[in-house]
């Protein structure tokens, strides 16, 4: 299988509980990406996001535009590795 960009982003801030799932799986929708975002149990939000790279960070960085009121940090930890993920959805 050939292998893809694969970001995983933690959102630190107030992102819990203000629809920033739901937010991220609407943007997700204009760009060609599959993957996940997920609460953790500490707080933050998780994305986890595959596709080409260039599809990736526009992702992102849209996720970032469009929620900034409510981030106040961003880790991103990027790889090449074999695609997992089918569509993008909601954990």
């Amino acid at each position: 299988m050939a292998e893809v960009h694969h970001e995983t982003v933690w959102f630190t801030g107030s992102v819990q509980g203000v629809g920033f799932r739901y937010t991220t799986l609407q943007v997700a929708k204009e760009f060609e990406v599959t993957g996940v975002v997920a609460n953790l149990a500490d707080g933050r939000v998780q994305i986890e996001a595959e596709g080409n790279q260039r599809a990736v960070n526009a992702f992102i960085t849209a996720v970032e535009e469009r929620l900034h009121g409510y981030i106040r940090k961003v880790e991103r930890v990027s790889e090449k590795r074999a695609a997992t993920f089918n569509d993008f959805s909601i954990q």
